[in-house]
């Protein structure tokens, strides 16, 4: 009962604060009478979300799952394989880091135009600067977890005469997770920061990037926070699906106690 009522209040706290927030915008923006292209009221927002739910929908397919995701599969594989390929060669480590920490330090202002010129205006493109940009933190938290484990439980896998792939498998792999999610974590942030800024350079007639950067130019203010609605909900949905796989994975983990 004490672990519920824990849980529940771990709920109802930032749910009710959030709706105090709503509460204060919305009066706010009705007792200073602030114009709608400055600054929306909650309730002018959510007649705009109403009434352009399809034109939403479609930029959220156009940008998360087709932009966001797909670049986030790919960068995080890529990542995640590249760190096994470190991690096994030391010639690899001292070539491949630099080169990646090189690619962590590029602009996304810079690589969006040149990948938009590569792969064109569709969602390619947009994937493309995904893959870019969470690839580094997926490298380097596995690298990291896969460095987590001790000298005596790695001289105990070399006395059971264990290969290079049972030691991982058994060993490294379990014990690098923690950290493997944490790089899953930053990259569902930085997947729809990507995605979404990548369209300012070139994109068809949707996505939210694109419909952010037109509704701005017409003055649509409310229709640009619809957007920034459906981004923050499909960031935080997003992330809570890695960390609910992260605490069944990593339920032995001292900081999913």
């Amino acid at each position: 009962m004490r672990g519920q009522a824990t849980r529940m209040q771990k709920i109802a706290l930032p749910l009710g604060f959030g709706l105090l927030v709503v509460l204060l915008w919305e009066a706010m923006v009705r007792g200073l009478d602030i114009p709608l292209a400055i600054l929306p009221a909650p309730s002018e927002i959510a007649d705009r979300f109403a009434a352009s739910t399809g034109t939403l929908w479609i930029d959220f397919v156009q940008t998360v799952i087709k932009g966001a995701l797909t670049g986030m599969l790919i960068g995080t594989l890529t990542g995640f394989a590249v760190a096994l390929l470190i991690d096994r060669s030391d010639f690899l480590r001292r070539g491949l880091l630099p080169v990646a920490s090189f690619m962590a330090a590029l602009p996304i202002v810079g690589v969006a135009p040149i990948m938009v010129m590569w792969f064109g205006f569709d969602w390619h493109s947009k994937a493309a600067v995904v893959a870019v940009m969470v690839f580094f933190p997926m490298l380097v938290n596995t690298l990291a977890g896969l460095g987590a484990t001790d000298l005596m439980q790695r001289d105990l896998m070399r006395t059971y005469s264990a290969t290079h792939v049972q030691s991982l498998i058994k060993l490294r792999l379990p014990a690098a997770m923690p950290f493997i999610f944490n790089g899953l974590k930053i990259a569902t942030t930085l997947a729809l920061i990507g995605a979404i800024v990548a369209e300012y350079f070139g994109s068809p007639t949707r996505g939210m990037g694109f419909r952010i950067s037109t509704e701005v130019g017409r003055l649509g203010i409310d229709m640009v926070w619809a957007e920034i609605v459906v981004s923050a909900i499909s960031g935080t949905v997003l992330y809570g699906l890695v960390a609910l796989v992260e605490r069944w994975v990593t339920f032995w983990h001292p900081s999913q106690r």
